[in-house]
């Protein structure tokens, strides 16, 4: 071989690999890496709520990215990237996560795709496995362990009584907030100087919590939220307890039962005169897709249903979705069923606002909370209406729940008709 042979196979050879290691290159540019990510979300005044998540075989159709808070983990499928650029898909709350990746690096907007031209909430993330909060170098030594009054305090100083509900290990703490609609679900963070810091996201609403301790047994706080921030005050109360949630929403004056006529996701018109719920001790749930407390209801009737049905005991959700548009209502309940093997009917009642509750159940007063969940006797009368769910993330209240919710049950399926 003479020299200008040698000289155009180098050539050749140099330009073959050059390109082997520029498609190598490209095939890992752009991609989600394996790992614990730290990431945060900028909500009112610029306060950055900062959580955790895990990417699992992120090079793979089968990739996974898991929210991480406290014991809750909230897995995401259907990733895709289009250039540099990744989009983690939020179905259960119509939302996506919009990134740009820069090696171990994203920043981008966490979109609600509900809302029209929303602008995004921004986002930032970093691949490493680091707290969601860093521990002070001289945490305080007060403890926010076990049940506190917790009052918000409204822009005219009126309060609203909640109940705090927290377990500390090690400076981290845990826990949640119940109001008489619900829960914020699980709150993760660290105790600090002089408080403790907490936040949570689960694919919704970013929250973060700052509270300093005036004394061993108060303090005070803010909650930030995407939309604005609320001032907190907190007492030490071993017995905080909310308001009964079966007086809050009650039936009207002259009305013992529901009269309901809505159509299923078939098309089919439902009520409660039908057979299948004939003579049966019928649960009530008032539901969106939407709505975090109402996920946590179904979590617990969907396998409570599989295990009960048998005793002459129905489930009925009536969806109240974010718009008033059937197709689009499917789609979300559809994947609701898919996700969390509801077996039991669940109806289309409308948008989720006033306007729909009234005209779906106008036998209903003072209904203020998704979910609501009204019980029927098998004669069909309205029994009880209780009022928000406490879930998983709050400990011995949701204990208390569901005791009370097999008592009621059992009760009810013992009378003789």
């Amino acid at each position: 071989m003479n020299l200008k042979k040698i000289f155009f196979a180098v050539i050749f050879w140099i330009s073959l690999t050059g390109l082997v290691s520029a498609s190598c290159v490209s095939f890992h540019k752009g991609k989600l890496q394996d790992g614990i990510w730290r990431a945060e979300l900028s909500v009112f005044k610029g306060k950055k709520v900062p959580f955790l998540f895990e990417v699992k075989n992120a090079n793979t159709d089968s990739a996974v990215l898991t929210l991480i808070n406290g014991e809750e983990r909230v897995p995401l499928k259907g990733i895709y990237y289009h250039s540099d650029t990744v989009f983690i898909p939020i179905e259960s709350y119509d939302a996506t996560i919009k990134a740009r990746i820069s090696g171990d690096n994203l920043e981008g907007s966490f979109i609600r795709n509900y809302i029209k031209n929303d602008p995004g909430i921004p986002f930032k993330a970093e691949r490493k496995n680091a707290p969601r909060f860093e521990l002070p170098a001289n945490p305080t030594q007060i403890s926010i362990e076990g049940k506190w009054d917790v009052f918000f305090i409204g822009e005219k100083n009126d309060t609203i009584r909640n109940v705090g509900n927290f377990a500390s290990k090690n400076k981290i703490v845990t826990g949640s907030i119940l109001t008489n609609y619900g829960d914020l679900r699980f709150l993760e963070g660290t105790v600090t100087e002089k408080g403790v810091q907490l936040s949570a996201f689960s694919g919704l609403s970013p929250y973060l919590i700052e509270i300093n301790f005036t004394d061993g047994d108060s303090f005070e706080g803010i909650f930030y939220t995407a939309r604005g921030q609320t001032k907190l005050h907190g007492k030490r109360n071993y017995n905080a307890s909310l308001d009964d949630a079966y007086s809050i929403a009650k039936l009207k004056k002259g009305f013992d039962r529901l009269h309901f006529q809505l159509p299923n996701f078939e098309g089919k018109i439902i009520s409660l005169d039908d057979e299948r719920y004939r003579n049966k001790v019928v649960i009530v749930s008032i539901l969106g897709s939407w709505c975090p407390n109402c996920l946590d209801e179904i979590e617990y009737l969907s396998p409570w249903y599989k295990e009960n049905k048998d005793r002459g005991v129905e489930i009925i959700g009536l969806a109240f979705e974010r718009k008033n548009d059937f197709n689009y209502a499917k789609t979300a309940i559809d994947r609701l069923k898919k996700n969390y093997g509801i077996d039991y009917e669940i109806v289309f009642a409308g948008r989720a606002n006033a306007e729909s509750i009234a005209r779906s159940l106008p036998e209903i007063e003072n209904f203020s909370s998704y979910p609501t969940t009204i019980f029927i006797d098998k004669k069909g009368k309205v029994r009880k209406i209780h009022t928000g769910f406490s879930g998983p993330a709050t400990g011995a209240f949701f204990d208390e729940f569901k005791k009370e919710f097999n008592d009621l049950i059992d009760s009810l399926v013992n009378e003789v008709l």
